[in-house]
């Protein structure tokens, strides 16, 4: 396993490299999930051995950028200097069908003021911040998606 350089962003790689593969398919514009080859579980976050058969033989998949909201939150703190400019910012964790409804974390971008549902449909956009390295993975509800690509 290699390690990766630190980059400017508080995101990408982990020191040890285990979920470079996901970052990875982020610059190619794919969301990648680990999975089992073995009982074929899904797994996220990444992991050296499945937690359901314990096999050490894991592989990377792409999956499907859709789900549906499974919980939200409206923050007003900046956790991180980039988001000093964008109060509230919501982050949705969104369960994932094509993944067995794994959940991912991540930041809905679309009209902020509001409130999302759970069960509200979702589709991944990949976002490139300016003078950023490395891209993120945002959401979106399904109907804003539709609204957007009309106009």
């Amino acid at each position: 396993m290699t390690t990766t350089e630190p980059t400017a962003e508080p995101w990408g790689p982990a020191p040890d490299g285990l979920d470079q593969p996901h970052w990875d398919g982020l610059l190619a514009g794919e969301l990648r999930l680990q999975r089992c080859t073995a009982c074929r579980t899904w797994i996220w976050g990444p992991q050296a051995i499945c937690g359901h058969c314990h096999s050490f033989d894991l592989e990377w998949n792409d999956v499907e950028p859709v789900g549906t909201v499974y919980s939200w939150n409206r923050s007003w703190y900046p956790y991180m200097d980039e988001y000093a400019d964008n109060l509230p910012y919501v982050t949705v964790l969104v369960e994932l069908p094509h993944a067995d409804g794994r959940r991912v974390l991540g930041i809905l971008t679309d009209d902020i003021d509001a409130n999302p549902e759970i069960g509200d449909r979702v589709v991944g956009v990949f976002e490139q911040p300016e003078g950023a390295t490395r891209p993120l993975l945002r959401w979106r509800r399904a109907d804003a998606t539709a609204e957007g690509e009309q106009r």
